[in-house]
């Protein structure tokens, strides 16, 4: 889906925070949303506030940069772009099931997935874009990255289990010259026409609350129906396009473990079956998907 056509200049102006109020918060389920001209990292600063001022912010309070200029991914990996051109967009998540007990932290390795799916939703609404998951934390259009998510832990409020800080960056407007790798893409690039980032926002934060608050209402299962009927883990793994890939893992450490991607764990770790029929699951690691069909992500 990839387009050689560049977005216009206009698209580069300021998140529309008329619309990012307390009063889209509310509707949305957030418990608060802040946005700041210029950070230097979103996912740094809210783990900052979720430590020193942990009664203000709660589950689901949202900070969004409009000009991210220290963005990291995976291994501190840089994520730079210009002003105006992508977003960036820290959710501080405190879970507790609906008899106010906090989750078991076993299932806060599914907030990554359960965002990416809510940024696949909110991309097909806004832009009309198919997107799909890329292990472990990637959300890709046509083969090629278009957001990254980075989850951590913050300190817990109150002697309570952790908190989790969830950034997504997520590549709006830039232009053809301005992608940070040949294997990335921009919203308006595969769309081929403008995507205004409040829009992508908005969509975003709105079905990411109405997911998350399904899931902590099941105490965190992801075998567990949700709305719909489908289980968390049925989605995630229907929505991954690593699976059944052949692919090499780069493992923490430097190892390498090479075979075919099975399928997914109960924690949301991938199954890997080597040739000689070894299994082994990885929780972490960097995925190359090999012999890629179209030259895309890989």
């Amino acid at each position: 889906m990839e387009n050689d056509a560049q977005p216009a200049a206009d698209e580069r102006g300021p998140l529309d925070r008329s619309r990012l109020m307390a009063d889209f918060a509310a509707r949305a389920g957030l418990s608060r949303i802040e946005v700041v001209d210029e950070l230097g990292s979103t996912n740094t600063e809210l783990s900052r506030l979720a430590e020193t001022e942990p009664d203000a912010w709660g589950d689901l309070a949202v900070l969004v940069a409009d000009h991210q200029t220290q963005g990291h991914g995976r291994l501190h990996r840089p994520w730079e772009s210009p002003a105006g051109a992508s977003l960036a967009v820290s959710i501080l998540l405190r879970p507790h099931n609906a008899s106010g007990r906090p989750l078991p932290t076993q299932c806060y390795s599914w907030f990554s997935p359960l965002a990416a799916l809510a940024l696949r939703e909110a991309l097909a609404e806004v832009a009309g874009l198919e997107s799909a998951l890329k292990w472990p934390n990637d959300v890709v259009v046509g083969g090629l990255k278009i957001s990254g998510i980075l989850a951590h832990l913050a300190p817990g409020a109150h002697g309570e289990p952790p908190a989790v800080v969830l950034g997504t960056g997520i590549n709006v407007s830039l232009r053809q010259d301005e992608l940070p790798v040949p294997t990335a893409t921009s919203a308006s690039l595969a769309a081929a026409r403008p995507v205004d980032r409040t829009d992508v926002l908005v969509a975003y934060l709105a079905d990411f609350a109405r997911r998350y608050q399904a899931f902590c209402a099941v105490n965190g299962n992801a075998d567990a129906p949700l709305a719909g009927g489908r289980s968390l883990l049925s989605q995630v793994q229907d929505a991954t396009i690593t699976l059944g890939r052949r692919v090499r893992v780069e493992l923490p450490g430097g190892r390498r473990l090479e075979g075919r991607a099975a399928g997914l764990d109960g924690h949301g770790a991938l199954q890997i079956v080597e040739d000689d029929g070894g299994r082994h699951t990885v929780s972490a690691g960097d995925v190359v998907h090999l012999r890629p069909a179209n030259g895309g992500y890989a």
